[in-house]
């Protein structure tokens, strides 16, 4: 394998799913990887200053700066390629990606979702899970697609709903089954090992 896989993170908020990739790389558990850039679209998210005390580069681009969806995509797009991006990590990034973006990245931008996908996409996972009085919810690492989503889905893991469960508690639960999966799909990726075939990803076996 030629070379460490370049990712960028892209954020908006805390930025606890870029904190445990960030960890995940210094304790050896994504070898094949390096942070090229962490980039928010706010310029107050609590994560930049992490990212920054973790000797991370961060950018910030607002969103707010530009006419259109596709003209911020661009800039970002700009960004990216000027730092040899091979994977877009979406860590509570909150902007729907354009076409155009997607495009550029096609199977090479990965989302984290707070339930088992296709249930329950959108903003309230944890509160429609709950009103659905389903017995499991979970966490998704799927690829981005022009749908909200509803892109292929590689890897996911399964939490028990308890009885006494809000909104509140079953998030904190999923969110370090977060932590753990997306680590282990950016690490799929980075050893060639995902493949995939129509709505499907297949993992390859370890050469």
């Amino acid at each position: 394998m030629a070379g460490k896989k370049r990712l960028a993170i892209l954020i908006s908020g805390r930025g606890s799913n870029m904190v445990a990739i960030a960890r995940a790389l210094k304790r050896g558990k994504i070898p094949n990887a390096e942070i090229a850039v962490v980039l928010s679209n706010k310029p107050d998210a609590a994560g930049l200053k992490k990212a920054q005390q973790m000797g991370l580069e961060t950018l910030c681009i607002s969103h707010k700066d530009f006419h259109t969806r596709e003209d911020f995509d661009r800039r970002i797009v700009e960004e990216l390629r000027k730092r040899r991006v091979d994977l877009v990590c979406l860590a509570g990034f909150m902007r729907i990606l354009s076409p155009y973006f997607i495009n550029q990245y096609r199977n090479q931008i990965m989302n984290i979702h707070p339930a088992l996908l296709p249930s329950f996409p959108g903003m309230q996972a944890q509160k429609d899970a709950l009103e659905h009085g389903v017995k499991y919810s979970g966490c998704t690492v799927h690829f981005v697609s022009e749908d909200v989503d509803a892109g292929p889905i590689i890897i996911q893991k399964v939490v028990p709903v308890r009885d006494d469960d809000d909104a509140d508690t079953l998030a904190a639960r999923i969110l370090r089954q977060e932590h753990k999966i997306y680590a282990e799909a950016i690490r799929l990726f980075t050893e060639d090992r995902l493949e995939v075939r129509g709505r499907r990803v297949f993992w390859k076996k370890k050469p």
